[in-house]
């Protein structure tokens, strides 16, 4: 993502502005973690990489935080986590 908002929100829904900003704050996070585990996978500096893992360690916590903010807000995406995990779960039973 790299600081670019790849929706336009201005053509959301009122309704679904607070979840489509939540979603887009996950996103940088993801994109934050990922490239932070990758810097820090180039670097032999053993300073350097403890730093930005323990940055990409945050960025795990505020995915978590933006995830929390969104269950309260969609029961459906509440449901669809519970049956992914059922489905991971049959699949590994297998």
């Amino acid at each position: 993502m790299l600081s670019s908002i790849p929706v336009d929100l201005s053509k959301v829904k009122k309704e679904n502005i607070d979840k489509e900003i939540l979603r887009l704050g996950m996103i940088a996070e993801l994109d934050a973690i990922n490239l932070y585990e990758q810097l820090a996978a180039y670097t032999s500096n053993t300073d350097i990489k403890k730093v930005i893992l323990d940055i990409a360690r945050e960025e795990k916590t505020h995915m978590g935080e933006f995830q929390t903010l969104l269950l309260m807000l969609d029961k459906q995406q509440v449901k669809e986590l519970e049956e992914g995990k059922k489905e991971v779960a049959k699949e590994l039973k297998e």
